[in-house]
């Protein structure tokens, strides 16, 4: 379809004006799919609006106010710079620029002299995204994502042996939480000997190749570090001294033919304990009726099964069972899941 302008002389800011007011006249018997597809795209898509500046085949002089809508090619937002600024401090967000006008987000906070915006005593309230603008052209110098928390306190480090002797697991924690994203460097020595205690979470740690019953302490060192600052802690152990085995396992609570007042008790060792044949353990158990809030403990016993006695008749029971190594090094294990029975009852 031809869109040449009306008369001699090819007033293409006319032109541009009939074509638009022929894409209005919709549902028009004359207008074809592809012009109705057209006027859509128009309405739907974001517009940059051009000056008309009077270019080939237009007879005016310049830019005669005639302007033109055209689909407008995506902007990427401006890079954001981060930075960082502590808790209850002053945080000063500078602009390159001079004096500038502060937005954050779409709000415009007002102007400022430089060096830049000046937050006092700042508060998470206070983070996000800011810019700074030419004030009288809004042409953006910079833009800053605000992060604030504190910088890191010597890490509080734990370690024990719940695989002994093939490795030590260590983790810790930060406080106050610094509230930024905190990187860790873990290490550990002993003697003269030092390594790198690989990480196995967040803030955990575990390193092997252990020399059992030395008299050398090892010392765990970790180095937090983030935006703000860096700081360290360090843990010295002797390794028989940190044993802590895991909970026992698959706990088994059985009545006994003919006992009304028994129960028979047994369970595994914790499957993290590489050498129980070498290595062996001890155990007690707890053990209380139903209802009742004060347990009873006994133990410690060497096998993987026990039989308690004397217990009232018809009661159910709730038992729980917790390990050490058999030499008292370190500490009982945390308590094992608890398992319930009842003894038996006649028929």
């Amino acid at each position: 379809m031809g869109w040449e302008a009306p008369g001699s002389g090819g007033d293409t800011a006319g032109t541009l004006r009939s074509q638009l007011a022929l894409l209005r006249c919709l549902g028009s018997p004359a207008e074809s799919p592809a012009m109705r597809w057209l006027w859509v795209v128009a309405l739907v898509a974001p517009a940059c609006t051009v000056p008309y500046n009077g270019t080939a085949g237009s007879t005016g002089d310049g830019d005669n106010g005639d302007r033109v809508s055209l689909p407008c090619p995506h902007v990427s937002p401006a890079p954001c710079t981060p930075q960082h600024g502590s808790l209850g401090t002053e945080a000063l967000l500078l602009c390159p620029g001079g004096e500038a006008e502060w937005r954050r987000g779409g709000t415009v906070l007002g102007t400022s002299p430089a060096p830049g915006l000046a937050l006092p005593n700042a508060s998470l309230a206070h983070e996000g995204h800011y810019s700074c603008h030419h004030p009288v052209t809004g042409e953006t110098w910079a833009t800053i994502c605000l992060r604030l928390g504190y910088p890191p306190p010597p890490p509080a480090i734990e370690c024990w042996a719940s695989s002994y002797p093939q490795a030590v697991n260590c983790s810790w924690g930060l406080s106050p939480d610094p509230l930024l994203d905190t990187d860790f460097v873990a290490t550990y020595r002993h003697g003269t000997d030092t390594g790198e205690c690989t990480l196995t979470g967040p803030r955990s740690c575990s390193f092997g190749d252990l020399q059992v019953f030395s008299l050398t302490p090892y010392e765990l060192n970790v180095t937090a570090r983030n935006p703000l600052g860096a700081a360290s802690g360090a843990l010295s152990f002797l390794l028989e001294n940190i044993v802590k085995p895991d909970p026992p396992e698959g706990l088994r609570v059985s009545p006994i033919p003919g006992e009304p007042q028994k129960l028979l008790l047994e369970w595994n060792p914790p499957s993290s304990w590489p050498f129980p044949e070498y290595f062996p353990l001890h155990y007690r158990i707890r053990y209380s009726r139903d209802n009742d809030s004060v347990p009873t403990t006994v133990g410690p016993y060497e096998l993987t099964s026990h039989t308690l006695m004397d217990l009232e008749p018809g009661s159910l029971h709730h038992i729980q069972v917790a390990a050490k190594d058999i030499t008292d090094s370190g500490e009982f294990s945390a308590w094992s899941p608890p398992a319930s029975g009842t003894p038996w009852v006649g028929l």
